[in-house]
């Protein structure tokens, strides 16, 4: 490690080596560099300093015209410490102060080498020794001329990045009074730099608190190149991200920028139309001539400008441009005004300032006046700066406390290395600018000529206390405007947003009387923000959440978990209650009583028939069938009873059986008859060989045949999946039904089998048509099939159609069932029912009708009929069908050769 070190020694002392001879194969190299005006203050101890004496220059030139405040009064403030400290015998006893101060021009590389200068001595100590160490007596010979024990400055982040690079080499301590940029925060590339001011970074905290308290989201930002600006910014944008503001534009300002560039960049935030605030990292001349442009511009609502320290509280960029700067938010670090350097600083003239040589210049710009030869004579001839418009520049404080610190460190070391005599001893000669810095400089603290403490952070930064100006008209004085403090922060924010005066033509919200900057409105009450493409977080649509949603956040809605509903706020959700058929609802009423009304119907039919049952009309409907499908009428109009009811185990397990066997009663009987009829007929036409199994037993054999498939599906249904009940959840999600765990094609896949029955009943009695009007129950059967298909076909759609709607749905199914009960009912029976009550003479045998199909049908002797009619005895007679003759017994003929009564 140790050898590491020595390596590391010989190349700084091989690069001072070079440049050294830089210096002397090009003398006038820095010869040129140095041909600006200097300020030499001779001392044991020498100070350097750093200032933008003037402003940047134009159209070529480096130097531009003086920069008063920045420049000269911070200048002065440092040769007005150094004062101070010189008479001060508690400082440095017998140790005298002096000063080599430069001039930056406002511009890093200019700085740079004027720089040179402070290490250009130092070149010259260089020991031209092999040895491989690298003693710190080889760098910095104080006393030597030229030598500088520490800098004050610079003023400008991007000049003090520099400069600070450079120092470094020569282990030179630098205090900064005005450079903020948090990229000089890092020690690994600024260990010898440090600041009375704090970083940008607690700047750019201070700023996005400023916009958060008033609402604001939606800015611009307008930043100098160069470190100050773009870090300042960037710091910024973090800090904007957090507290979820959005910037919608950013601007940076060149170097070279020209008027055109300004008035450029004032299109570029106009077109942002609702991003009225601009937060400005600029320099002071950025600031001022971009607001030059928007002079220019004639902007109908101003911009609400929001500027850092940059612009701080001073007069130079609101000067001339005031109607667009009012209502400016500038922020400026907390200082205190020092009284006795404006009465030094006041009194300062021509004649007794000879030591500043840039002081005749700032003069005749001030006084706009030229200085003769005779300071004494002529239209300058002044004997104060006292015209009555002097305020003291923000930072003069900070300026004072860079030289106290610096000369504090000194005066802790020369106690520590010489022992407290008055003079310096060879400890310090030369000084150790690592040992001054790291153990000196950073762990000073004091409290000023303000009463105000100063001390470093271990990054070498400032204690962060900021002041918030607004920049308004005076009341008092028309057309006079002035800074007024509105708030401070101190690690957070202290700030009445209504002391706040913004430009008249800024519009503000009647509701808080303040102005707005978003992107897009608040959403209302269950609305969240759809984010746009551009602009996120701040640029947003709004959108109702869906009605099972609720809002979890301002961008998000959340589904309610199933059998849960939003609450009226959407804030969170609630438990359905559970819901079923209600038996005191109109949804129950009008199914309940129309099934009422097919049982009464039914019974009623049944009555008639009972007591009819001897009779010819009755004997002939095959009483067997009919009275089956009088069963299976009543149990359909019986099943709206417990699909109705709230379900439960038995409710649901009588829907399962009950709804397809019901059906399976009706549909089977009448396939059943609808059979007999088709192959009689059909056997009829083709042979004179009686078909078989046509007898009553048969048919009822058959009819239980089929009901018997049915019976079986329903219980191996119910031992697969037992009946019980569920909550049910609709398809819009707002009701939990209480329902049987079945399905809704389950349910209907359970009528497959009525379905094929149905069907294959319609297709019999189409095929038998057109049998004699003698034999014409097949077409009442047609009749009451075609229907029955019609009634089926719009159910299906409808129930499946209704699921929205389980009161509507239920209710469907109920009248569907009575509906297909009813259609039998009415056709089969009606006519039946209305011979046997109203037509009685019709209800006997009729031998002989006459009929349009005459010549293919002989009816038996009517004798013969009669006497097996009433007789009861069974004989044989003759049916002759399309040429074919085929004998019947008498009792199994009855239903056909009774038809007529029909």
């Amino acid at each position: 490690m140790e050898q590491i070190l020595n390596c590391i020694c010989l190349l700084m002392v091989s690069f001072e080596l070079m440049c050294y001879a830089v210096v002397a194969v090009y003398p006038d190299y820095l010869g040129s560099v140095g041909e600006g005006k200097r300020l030499r203050v001779d001392g044991n101890i020498v100070l350097g300093g750093l200032f933008p004496i003037h402003e940047k220059g134009k159209n070529g030139s480096i130097c531009g015209v003086i920069n008063e405040d920045r420049g000269i009064q911070r200048l002065e403030a440092m040769l007005f410490a150094i004062d101070l400290i010189n008479n001060d015998t508690s400082l440095l006893p017998g140790i005298t102060l002096g000063a080599e101060i430069r001039d930056t021009c406002s511009e890093d590389t200019y700085a740079l080498e004027q720089s040179l200068e402070f290490v250009r001595a130092s070149l010259t100590t260089v020991s031209t020794s092999s040895s491989p160490e690298c003693p710190a007596e080889h760098i910095n010979k104080t006393g030597q001329h030229g030598v500088v024990a520490g800098v004050i400055g610079g003023s400008y982040s991007t000049v003090s990045i520099q400069v600070a690079n450079l120092l470094r080499l020569f282990q030179i301590p630098q205090i900064s009074y005005a450079s903020t940029s948090s990229e000089l925060t890092d020690r690994k590339r600024f260990e010898y730099f440090a600041r009375t001011v704090p970083p940008d970074t607690l700047q750019a905290k201070a700023i996005a608190d400023i916009i958060a308290s008033f609402g604001w989201t939606y800015v611009s930002t307008v930043a100098s190149d160069g470190n100050y600006g773009e870090s300042g910014i960037y710091e910024f944008t973090k800090e904007a991200g957090l507290r979820n503001i959005c910037i919608a534009k950013s601007e940076k300002i060149r170097r070279s920028a020209d008027s055109e560039t300004y008035d450029n960049i004032i299109r570029g935030l106009r077109r942002k139309q609702n991003a009225k605030v601009v937060v400005l990292f600029t320099r002071v001349e950025d600031a001022r001539d971009l607001l030059s442009a928007a002079k220019r511009a004639n902007l109908s609502e101003n911009f609400i400008w929001l500027a850092s320290d940059g612009w701080g509280a001073q007069e130079s960029p609101v000067k001339g441009n005031e109607a667009v700067a009012e209502g400016a938010i500038t922020i400026e670090l907390q200082t205190q005004k020092i009284d006795k350097f404006d009465e030094y600083f006041l009194n300062l003239n021509p004649k007794t300032n000879k030591r500043n040589p840039w002081f005749k210049e700032y003069w005749e710009q001030k006084f706009k006046c030229e200085l003769p030869d005779d300071p004494g004579e002529g239209v300058c001839a002044r004997e104060s700066l006292d015209d009555g418009t002097h305020l003291q520049e923000k930072k003069t404080q900070f300026v004072v406390d860079a030289v106290y610190a610096l000369v504090k460190a000194l005066d802790n070391m020369h106690r520590v290395v010489c022992n407290e005599t008055s003079s310096l001893c060879d400890g310090m000669i030369p000084i150790n600018g690592e040992r001054l810095f790291k153990e000196f400089v950073l762990k000073v603290v004091f409290t000023d000529i303000v009463d105000q403490q100063v001390s470093f952070d271990e990054n070498g930064n400032g204690l962060g206390r900021y002041d918030i100006l607004n920049f308004r008209r005076d009341e008092n004085q028309e057309n006079h405007y002035h800074y007024v403090k509105v708030g401070k922060w101190y690690g957070q924010l202290e700030m009445d947003r209504h002391a706040v005066q913004f430009h008249p033509s800024v519009s503000l919200r009647s509701e808080t009387n303040l102005p707005m900057s978003q992107c897009s409105l608040p959403c209302e009450a269950g609305e969240i923000k759809r984010l746009q493409d551009d602009d996120e977080i701040c640029c947003w649509l709004c959108t109702a959440c869906r009605p099972y949603q609720y809002v979890e956040n301002e961008h998000r809605c959340r589904d309610c978990e199933k059998g849960y509903w939003p609450i009226k706020n959407l804030s969170g959700c609630y438990k359905l209650r559970e819901e079923y058929m209600e038996l005191d609802t109109l949804w129950c009423i009008v199914p309940m009583a129309f099934s009422l009304f097919g049982i009464i119907a039914t019974c009623a039919v049944a009555v008639v028939f009972i007591t009819h049952n001897q009779t010819p009309l009755v004997k002939a409907s095959s009483r067997e069938l009919s009275y089956i499908l009088l069963l299976g009428f009543a149990a359909c109009y019986a099943m709206t009873f417990p699909i109705l009811m709230k379900p439960s185990v038995a409710t649901c397990s009588i829907q399962r059986v009950g709804l397809g066997l019901s059906f399976c009663m009706c549909y089977s009987a009448l396939l059943t008859k609808t059979n007999r009829i088709a192959r009689i007929f059909d056997s009829a036409s083709r042979s004179a060989q009686r078909p078989k199994y046509i007898s009553p037993k048969s048919q009822l054999v058959i009819c239980f045949g089929l009901v018997s498939v049915q019976l079986f599906g329903e219980l191996v249904w119910l031992v697969v999946k037992p009946p019980g009940t569920g909550v049910h959840i609709t398809e819009a999600r707002n009701h939990a039904v209480l329902k049987c765990n079945i399905s809704d094609v389950s349910l209907v896949v359970s009528l497959a089998y009525n379905m094929l029955l149905i069907l294959c009943c319609t297709v019999y009695a189409f095929k038998t048509r057109k049998i004699p009007e003698n034999f014409n129950e097949a077409k009442f059967i047609g009749f009451t099939m075609y229907t029955t298909c019609i009634v089926w076909l719009a159910f299906v759609p409808l129930y499946f159609g209704t699921t929205w709607d389980f009161r509507m749905q239920t209710t469907t199914l109920c009248v569907t069932v009575s509906m297909s009960a009813t259609v039998a009912l009415a056709c089969l029976f009606t006519p039946k029912v209305y011979i046997i009550v109203f037509q009685p003479e019709k209800n006997v045998r009729r031998l002989n009708t006459t009929s349009t199909r005459r010549s293919h049908y002989e009816a038996p002797p009517r004798d013969v009929m009669n006497n097996h009619s009433h007789c009861g005895s069974r004989g044989k007679y003759t049916m002759r069908f399309n040429n074919q003759t085929t004998q019947y017994d008498s009792q199994d003929t009855e239903a056909e050769t009774s038809q007529a009564f029909l």
